[in-house]
């Protein structure tokens, strides 16, 4: 079916199609074009840290990380039961062990039940930033600095966030708030780190590129064009998170006080905006008929089949995927297009 308010959409207003251009007049399409560095090093000063890795996206930026700090066979990464599958995933590319933790309320990983699931093997936390609220990283990082464990961030949902961990792993898909069409990022302090992961995204070719490679590594480059697109991008991404938050509020307001629904608390930056409802499946077929696409939480990691805990239905995760969605927040919405989203709902529980 096609949609007329998509859940997202690329907002290209900038100057991406100027400097793909400028990438293919130039012959530099591959990774080793300039717009890869310029990206790099102008994504981690956004961000207040010294180095940046781009890759292939969110998800091989995540392995990347842990990859460079060592994780493998035998070592488990505490991951939050509500994500994205694809941060379980990078965890079991390495080897390791995804040792899930449940939700708090506002959808993050509960800070409180993270202790009692460290063991002598755990080596990283991985908190994960959901639909753009941010983890207490406080008391993630006292945690971790306790224990000697290391931080990644996943902050694919989180553009605009300031991540304070080891790495923070970034996504560019196209739905992400800003985009590449494919492709993701780390970002980090340590100088060693940042070699690793450029190290290991690049097949791990030797400095004397004699195809003598001496560890596993991958093919996880990012093109010149995609960076290409994503500076474009990143120049105005405070614009894109000042259009986010507008839509953020005119939703709250506009949503508020309708017996059916529930609104979430509030977020850091607006990557999807998400609430729970009654009678979700009806809610969703009288939406689609009215040209509006809506989507679905994220299924606890417990529930996945490769990760199955008979218990999984007892979880907090479960508690909010079974009524839980999300609304299209498209930086292309006008007000008057977020009035009839809104209208339609109201209607509906009407």
């Amino acid at each position: 079916m096609a949609f007329k308010y998509q859940v997202s959409k690329p907002y290209l207003t900038g100057r991406e199609l100027e400097y793909i251009t400028e990438a293919v007049n130039s012959g530099w399409i591959s990774s080793q074009g300039p717009f890869v560095g310029r990206f790099e090093e102008e994504f981690a000063q956004y961000n207040g840290f010294a180095h940046g890795v781009a890759c292939s996206s969110g998800t091989t930026a995540l392995t990347l990380a842990l990859r460079a700090l060592g994780v493998g066979p035998g070592d488990e990464v505490l991951v939050p039961e509500f994500t994205m599958v694809a941060s379980a995933w990078a965890v079991s590319y390495t080897g390791a062990v995804p040792v899930f933790v449940d939700c708090a309320d506002d959808l993050n990983i509960d800070v409180s039940l993270i202790e009692e699931k460290i063991t002598p093997r755990t080596k990283v936390i991985m908190p994960v930033h959901v639909y753009g609220r941010r983890c207490d990283m406080d008391a993630i990082m006292n945690v971790a600095y306790e224990y000697n464990l290391r931080v990644v961030e996943d902050s694919a949902e989180a553009m605009g966030v300031r991540p304070v961990g080891d790495v923070a792993c970034f996504s560019l898909f196209a739905n992400k708030i800003i985009t590449a069409g494919e492709g993701g990022v780390c970002v980090t302090n340590s100088e060693h780190l940042a070699r690793q992961m450029a190290h290991l995204r690049g097949m791990a070719f030797s400095k004397e590129h004699n195809f003598i490679h001496k560890k596993l590594a991958y093919n996880f480059r990012m093109t010149n064009m995609q960076a290409a697109v994503a500076l474009a991008q990143l120049e105005r991404v405070e614009e894109i998170l000042a259009i986010r938050k507008r839509i953020e509020s005119h939703y709250d307001s506009g949503l508020e006080g309708i017996d059916g629904v529930t609104l979430m608390p509030p977020r850091d930056v607006l990557w999807m905006y998400d609430l729970r409802v009654e009678r979700r499946e009806e809610l969703r077929e009288f939406l689609a008929n009215a040209g509006i696409e809506t989507r679905l939480f994220f299924q606890p990691m417990s529930r996945q089949p490769m990760y199955l805990d008979p218990d999984w239905p007892s979880l907090n995760a479960a508690r909010f995927a079974a009524d839980g969605l999300y609304l299209p927040t498209d930086p292309g919405l006008s007000e008057s297009d977020q009035d009839f989203v809104i209208g339609k709902i109201r209607e509906f529980y009407r």
